[in-house]
């Protein structure tokens, strides 16, 4: 059984994944002064049984690092997961000073494309003999070698938007969950290198863009996913493209503010932060590991 956790930070991304195995993985950082304290007691709470822990940067813009040095400070990051690049910007604050410090330090380990870590998705033992087992992600993209994602590196490289060096993270457990993340890429990009990523079905989607029309994801790859929940970020309604996907289920973040998925081999349990929150195309299966339970996605009936 894993644990993922999608936390209601605003216009920002923040989610850890509490794996069946002995491995703790949090994908990018969104901390304000208000809910940097209460997210921070929760993370290490849940890693202090865990061997491996490692933090994912999905790319370097400010909602997705923003005070990362207070996080590195309380948490003490140990692997540092991020694409190579050298993204500068004319305003560097302290969580993008600390993101540099490492990118660039030898906790470092560049994401590409089929890459392979121990313990990530390669199994093995470590120097004290012992096997944490596997945290079962894949990294479908980038292609270091693809000319548009050079482009992108170059610009960001220049000081433009870092959007579009976003990876794309799958996670998936034997028999059980797919879930896939895609940082804040762009429809434009997406356009591009449309044949150049090849998607599993897929479970739980997590919007990039926090669901900005700007991030509408092409058909192409909504059909090979076919996703059975897309989760939608808190981006202004003005700015979310609610309309998309009209085949799919949603699960809107600005609704449902913190939302817990309790992955149970072919079951995934949904919680809210939010008590009063309610969809109508999941099972109720009356469970209560977590507070404000609403619903479970069988994944064998859908």
């Amino acid at each position: 059984m894993s644990i993922i956790k999608s936390f209601s930070v605003g216009d920002g991304d923040m989610f850890y994944i509490k794996h069946g195995s002995s491995n703790f993985t949090v994908i990018d950082c969104c901390l304000s002064d208000d809910n940097r304290a209460n997210i921070v007691y929760e993370i290490n709470d849940e890693k202090r049984n865990k061997g491996i822990s490692r933090f994912i940067s999905t790319h370097p813009d400010e909602d997705h690092m923003q005070q990362l040095d207070y996080f590195d400070d309380e948490t003490n990051i140990i692997n540092f997961y991020c694409v190579k690049n050298s993204v500068t910007k004319s305003e560097e604050t302290d969580g993008f000073k600390r993101y540099k410090k490492l990118r660039d330090g030898d906790k470092a380990f560049y994401l590409k494309k089929g890459c392979s870590r121990k313990w990530m998705n390669e199994s093995g033992k470590g120097d004290s003999g012992v096997d944490y087992g596997l945290a079962g992600i894949t990294i479908l993209w980038p292609d270091v070698n693809n000319d548009d994602y050079k482009a992108e590196l170059k610009n960001a490289e220049d000081g433009e938007s870092p959007n579009n060096i976003s990876c794309i993270v799958k996670y998936s457990l034997n028999g059980g969950v797919t879930a896939i993340w895609m940082g804040d890429l762009e429809t434009e990009f997406m356009e591009k290198i449309l044949d150049e990523v090849s998607f599993p079905k897929t479970n739980l989607l997590f919007a990039p863009h926090h669901g900005r029309e700007s991030g509408k994801i092409p058909s192409k790859w909504i059909d090979e996913m076919d996703p059975d929940i897309i989760i939608m970020g808190e981006a202004n309604s003005n700015d979310s493209d609610y309309a998309s996907y009209p085949n799919h289920n949603k699960i809107r973040q600005n609704s449902a503010k913190n939302i817990t998925f309790e992955c149970d081999g072919s079951k995934i349990h949904c919680y809210s932060s939010n008590s009063d929150y309610s969809v109508d195309f999941l099972d109720d299966e009356d469970v209560d590991t977590f507070d404000y339970y609403f619903g479970t996605l069988n994944i064998e009936d859908v």
